[in-house]
């Protein structure tokens, strides 16, 4: 209401200028006839005089339509709303980015003002090229928008993507850039009875294969030193979908997308949040690809987009306000979608900067997490043996394109482009140290007797056995436990037991460079068998390391 008597206003004083002007102009058109001796004012004007009352009539009309849209609610939105239906169809220039409703991609979208090609874009009045962002929900749709040439820029995830390089392989795809990391969008939510994920044995979990999903599951489960074979998966064709089993109680657990993590706990009494990608930080890397051929054709502008797209994630990971009107820009674009749950969507997810993506393309030799290329050879082995990947997959060096990041020179000291930093732990105390773990992955390390020093032997099975773990679960406590058999005096063992578990966290911290306040050491001694130690085969068992993610 008030926008519209604003207008109704600044209408008002237009109205009376023009006509004063008009006025005069009749005024002076009317004697012109009255008496030839007498001639009017207007044919007593000079050709410059008219010029310049023409001039005060346009240039009227023109600053008061500029006061209207500039200084009025209602103008402003006209003005949202009209730059956003140019969607630069007609465009041969237009980027054309594929996406899906997730919050990871906000920092393109923000810098774009918007989702539809608008010359009010900075990727326009920044660099002279319109982007238009299309949302394509439906997998199998934006494969064949991509293959088409419907889009140039398609998302994918990394860990998912060495399930559709073969398919894909004519189109030459390749990872340009990282867009965000998951951090609480992808969950597992469970009935009631399940407190860990060993509790999982036996029983049905709905889950939409070769997507995020399915590679958090499949974590999950190797940081409990279980198997896809210890579970009965239900397949879903979405996580969508696997929430809907899950809500309709025919399955015992499910991985699905916020915000139907916290709708599954409504709907289902006595059912909770197993695990998130809060914890498991570092698993489902969104990125995007290009065709090579594409990327040759279209060096610069793919450069500019990822310079433009990594200052918009910066602007929108250091400013509230900032993040809440990318939140806003979401909320008109996703269907259903408020703007609190796309400010959710942002929360739930790292925004990379290009400092992150330096650091997942391994161009920083002193960064010691996880990389895309161990996300991509992983689960390339992974998903090869669990016979879901059909002919060739292209190794990592041919699977990316990394010329815009190295372009991106002037935004390795921009504000709000250094990488993200480790989690801060404080130190380990009462509670923390013995809540219950939501994942054990027991590893026999061998020692010599009476000993606690790590032979190279027991450093290669934390190698290959736990350390990829630790890195992609890097927001969770990590609880090491030592464990020996009963031979020999117990508290002798226990104090051995402890030194063992020490010597692990020392040999992870040093190595790996991870936060010394990360762990909690236990040293148990013979008190927590797994076994019977009368034989030796439940010896050996029970002389072993429990290495436990705790949840904060």
């Amino acid at each position: 209401m008030q926008a519209l008597q604003e207008i109704n206003f600044i209408f008002r004083c237009i109205g009376v200028f023009l006509w004063l002007l008009t006025g005069l102009y009749l005024r002076c058109r009317g004697g012109a006839v009255v008496h030839e001796n007498h001639p009017s004012i207007m044919a007593r004007l000079t050709s410059f005089s008219k010029l310049l009352i023409a001039v005060l009539v346009v240039g009227g009309v023109y600053f008061g339509g500029k006061l209207i849209f500039n200084n009025t609610e209602a103008g402003k939105k006209f003005i949202e709303e009209n730059a956003q239906t140019d969607t630069g169809d007609s465009d041969p220039g237009t980027i054309k980015v594929g996406v899906v409703t997730w919050g990871g991609y906000a920092g393109g979208q923000y810098f774009n003002e918007g989702f539809k090609a608008n010359t009010e874009s900075r990727f326009y009045k920044d660099y002279g090229f319109k982007v238009d962002f299309k949302v394509l929900d439906d997998f199998e749709a934006s494969r064949a928008a991509f293959k088409n040439g419907d889009v140039h820029l398609l998302w994918c995830t990394v860990d998912a993507l060495p399930t559709e390089m073969s398919a894909l392989a004519a189109f030459d795809p390749r990872i340009v850039f990282q867009a965000d990391w998951s951090r609480g969008g992808d969950a597992v939510v469970v009935r009631r009875g399940i407190s860990s994920v060993s509790d999982l044995k036996g029983k049905k979990v709905a889950v939409a294969e070769l997507t995020p999903s399915h590679s958090f599951l499949i974590w999950l489960l190797e940081a409990a030193g279980m198997k896809s074979s210890d579970i009965e998966i239900v397949k879903q064709p979405s996580a969508i979908d696997a929430a809907q089993v899950f809500k309709s109680q025919q399955v015992d657990a499910a991985v699905v997308w916020s915000p139907d993590d916290e709708l599954c706990v409504q709907a289902v009494p006595g059912s909770r949040i197993l695990e998130s990608t809060r914890s498991a930080s570092n698993i489902i890397a969104d990125a995007f690809i290009a065709k090579g051929a594409w990327l040759e054709q279209n060096r610069d502008k793919a450069a500019k987009l990822y310079e433009g797209w990594m200052k918009g994630a910066a602007e929108i990971n250091s400013s509230e306000t900032n993040k809440r009107k990318a939140a806003k820009i979401l909320s008109q674009n996703f269907d259903g979608v408020s703007e609190e749950a796309a400010l959710k969507s942002i929360n739930n997810v790292r925004l990379c900067t290009h400092g992150d993506n330096l650091n997942f393309f391994g161009m920083n030799p002193a960064y010691k997490g996880v990389t895309g290329e161990n996300l991509y050879n992983r689960m390339t082995i992974t998903y090869q043996q669990l016979g879901y990947i059909e002919g060739k997959v292209p190794n990592w060096r041919l699977a990316i394109n990394t010329e815009s990041i190295k372009a991106a020179t002037a935004l390795a000291s921009a504000p709000g482009q250094a990488a993200e930093g480790q989690k801060e732990f404080t130190v380990a105390t009462g509670d923390a140290r013995t809540r219950s773990a939501v994942a054990t992955k027991r590893l026999s390390i061998s020692f010599r007797s009476g000993e606690f020093q790590l032979d190279e032997n027991a450093k290669y099975i934390i190698d290959k056995e736990f350390v990829d773990i630790a890195r992609a679960f890097s927001n969770a406590r990590i609880r090491i436990e030592g464990n020996t058999d009963n031979v020999g005096n117990a508290a002798a063992n226990k104090a051995l037991s402890l030194k063992r578990a020490k010597a692990v966290v020392e040999y992870l911290v040093s190595t790996y460079q991870m936060p010394r306040n990360r762990f909690i050491i236990i040293g148990n001694g013979p008190d927590k068998p797994v076994a019977g130690n009368d034989t030796d085969e439940g010896r050996a068992k029970n002389r072993r390391t429990d290495f436990e993610l705790v949840g904060e």
